[in-house]
Order: C-alpha cells, then structure tokens, then sequence
C-alpha cells in the first residue's frame, strides 16, 4: 500500500528505540521455554533463571539479518502474495469464540462456520490470504481443533494460509500438514508457504506455548508475524508513546531468537495498541487511539527495515451498525494509509475480538476493495491524461456519449455490490434495503458459487491420513 501519514518524528522514533533497549538492557523478558533460554545462552545473551538481557548489537545483528520483504506461496502460484514494499496481505479476522446471528444474538462458533470462512476467503476479491482460528469452532476437540482448521484452510482455499501458533505440538503439525501440501518437508524449509502470529504475553513475557512455535516455524524457515495486543492501562502503560516502547521491547526479543534460531528467517513486525476502558475494564480496539498507533507502529517498522502490521476492521460494536461502520473504518483507512503490509482482521471481527459475523464480513470487503482504490496511485501517463478527448468535446460540449465514456464506464471507477447509489424513489421501490441487509442476503448466494480449488488427490488423501493418524494420537 501508498505509504502517507505518519505518527512520529525521527527523533521521537529514536526515542522510543532507545526506551525499548534500555527495557531489553536492564529489564529484560522472560521466555518461559527452555529451549528458547539455550539459544540465547548459546550465542552469548546474559540470562537469569528464565529473563534474557538483550544489548543493542544482539538486536541490531537481528534486525541486519530479516528482509524487508518476501513472497508467500501459494497452493495455486497464480495467488502467491508479496509482503513489504508495495504490497500487502489482507486477511480475515483469528480468534473469535461466538458468531453473530441475523437477529443480533450470540452463538458458539462451530466448524461449520470455519470452513464457511474459508469458502468466502477462495471467493473473495480482495481478501489475498486465507488466516488461521477465524473462529473458535466449539463442537469439536479442542486438543485437535488446530488439525482441523489446517486441513480445511489448505483443502478448500488455494490462496497462502496462516500456520497454527497455539503450541509447539500444533506448530510441529503446521509444518507437516505445509510440507504434504507442497510435496514434502524439505520443499518448504527454503520456501514460506504459510505465516504464523506469535504474540507475546505483555508485559515482557513469551508463554511456552509461543516461545516454543516460534522455534519450530523459524528452523523451517516459515515467517512469522510477531504482533503485539498491549491494552493501555492492564498490560501496559497509559501513555501512547510508552505503550510504542514496551511493543517494541517485546517484539524484538521476539524477533531476536528468531534470527539466532535461522538468519534472514522473514518477520513481519507490529500489532495492536488500545486502550482498556476504565469505566468497564474491557479492551477498546475502537478507540480512536487505536488507530493513533497503526502509523507509529508501521514508522516503527520502517525504521528496523521490516514490514509492518497494523489495522484491520476493528470495532468493540456487537452488531453492524453505525458504530461498526465508523470504527471499522477508521483503523482499516489508517492502516491503509500508513503502508501497513500485514492487515490481520481485514473482515468480520466484532466485539473487541470477540465474535464473526458473516454480513460484516461481506460489508468489510467491501471497505477493503474502496480503500484499496482510494489509494492507489493516479495514473498521470499522455493516456490517462487524454488531451485529445478534452479537445474534441472543447467548450461547453458532453462526455457522455463519447466513445472514450463508454469504453471506460465499467473499469473507470469502483462499482459497489453492497454500497447504495440509487436516488431516494428507486431505492425506496426496490426495497430499502441496508447495507447490513443485502450483506446477508448476499452470503448464501456467495457461498452457493464456491468452487472448491484443484488439488492433488494424493496430496489430499495424505492430510486426510495425517489427521486421521494424529487424532487417533
């Protein structure tokens, strides 16, 4: 995406590099996996029971050695989506346990609705990237669930997909189920096929969990996107510029192991910064200081040489409503505008991460293809510019009618399928209906054109065989 905003000077960029070293200096982190301890101590990194010390030159080395942009395969080559520069990866919503129904209600999210997900992921226009945990589907086992998810992601969808992060054991079974997907293991070591968010567990901790994927992912060589989500006044400070610190503090000790485990592994750095609500105590991703971090965090970003995540169509509404509309829409321009190269949460996240919801996600898509074009470059060749046209029609004549109208009038500019453009009498006769209304009617009729993608047969059997074999344990 067109880089433009900015949130920070070059001298408050410096400023908070200095306060995050200073933090990984004399405070440290704590990485609650041995292993994660071994390699540290290893390369010399000073430890203390389980808090690693970082210096400057063991995160400078680091940040030396990750790209600034790399390509992720795809099943299908045709869908293989870069990250940095210029480019960017949109991707559904992860993590949310409920669905929101047509009447607004709450329900537990199944396994139905994740492959339903997937379905509109392979048909989507916009949507690059399938993700991972769209939902939290409830009616199968939770200690296999992951299996699941990574089969359907990879059988029905052909675009890159997200690995599975939740523990080492789940990480190990990524990168089986990747390698099967593109004819083996040792095809993919050299080759990302599939990005995993690691989140630290603030502040200036990393779970077992976590420490322990994100080894497994580096020594394959599959990027991993280490994200942040530091709540302003619970799990960090209130200040927006300490809260950028104690981020960069934490990703980077992240970033660090990483490095040290496979230099020049792809990262992708960033997160989310909101407030806690001190009147509830709940997490605000609506918060218009949300969106006040994305371009501090993707000038963060810039300065270490990585790309950047950011943003998504985040809201604390329950409903798609107004409220969704406008939060959603603020984080999702902000990020565009700020060159974020990772958008998690493109479409469907409710309730401050909570739930999904299908029409909302029709409706973010939407939103993704508009912002897209709002900022794509102005096309200013001889042309575009089209002197010729403007001197034939010269003074006072029409456009309408003229030939260079009708050959540009479905391409020109961006057609809505959701948005109204009808005056008040024909909207009014056709129906009134809303947004939110022709989003729903609109996913049945989506998911009924869902083609499932080619696929080896054999490659399909053998993930069958695997999940088989692992469920059986």
């Amino acid at each position: 995406m067109e880089r433009r905003i900015t949130a920070l000077t070059e001298k408050g960029l410096k400023r908070i590099q200095h306060a995050s070293l200073e933090v990984l200096r004399e405070v440290g982190v704590a990485f609650h996996d041995p292993e994660a301890l071994a390699i540290f101590k290893k390369h010399g990194v000073k430890t203390e029971g389980k808090t690693v010390f970082l210096e400057e030159r063991h995160v400078a080395r680091a940040l030396e050695s990750a790209p600034s942009r790399f390509t992720l395969s795809a099943r299908n080559p045709e869908r293989d989506v870069v990250i940095g520069g210029r480019s960017s990866a949109l991707v559904p919503a992860y993590g949310a346990p409920f669905m929101v129904t047509e009447t607004g209600e709450q329900r537990k999210a199944t396994m139905e609705d994740y492959r339903c997900f997937c379905k509109l992921v392979q048909t989507s226009e916009y949507i690059n990237m399938n993700g991972f945990l769209m939902v939290e589907p409830t009616d199968v086992p939770p200690e296999t669930a992951h299996l699941d998810m990574l089969y359907w992601g990879i059988v029905l969808c052909d675009k890159p997909f997200m690995g599975s992060p939740i523990s080492r054991e789940a990480a190990i079974d990524a990168v089986e189920m990747g390698g099967i997907a593109f004819g083996g293991k040792d095809k993919i070591r050299d080759k990302p096929v599939m990005i995993s968010l690691i989140t630290p567990l603030s502040p200036l901790q990393y779970s077992a969990e976590m420490a322990g994927a994100l080894i497994e992912f580096a020594r394959w060589g599959q990027p991993l996107l280490i994200a942040d989500l530091v709540m302003a006044g619970s799990s960090g400070p209130m200040t927006p510029a300490g809260l950028l610190a104690l981020q960069s503090a934490e990703i980077l000790a992240g970033i660090t192991l990483a490095q040290l485990i496979r230099p020049g592994l792809p990262v992708v750095y960033g997160g989310i910064l909101c407030p806690t609500d001190m009147r509830t105590g709940t997490l605000a991703i609506g918060a218009p200081e949300t969106s006040m971090m994305i371009p501090a965090t993707a000038q963060l970003a810039r300065f270490y040489g990585l790309p950047a995540r950011g943003g998504g169509a985040l809201t604390d509404a329950h409903v798609p409503d107004m409220q969704a509309g406008i939060e959603s829409t603020l984080a999702l321009v902000t990020a565009a505008m700020s060159g974020v190269h990772f958008v998690l949460h493109a479409c469907g996240i409710m309730g401050s991460f909570m739930a999904m919801s299908y029409g909302k996600f029709l409706a973010d898509e939407e939103l993704c293809g508009m912002v897209l074009r709002a900022v794509e470059p102005i096309d200013t060749s001889d042309k575009a510019i089209d002197v010729e046209t403007i001197k034939q029609v010269g003074i006072g004549g029409e456009y309408l009618t003229h030939p260079s109208t009708l050959d540009h009038c479905r391409t020109g500019f961006f057609l809505p399928r959701l948005a109204n453009r009808q005056d008040y009498v024909n909207w009014n006769a056709s129906g009134r209906k809303t947004l939110e209304e022709r989003a729903r009617a609109l996913v049945p009729q989506r998911l009924a054109a869902y083609r499932k993608p080619e696929i080896d047969p054999q490659i399909e059997k053998d993930l069958s065989r695997y999940l088989a074999r692992r469920k059986r344990g």
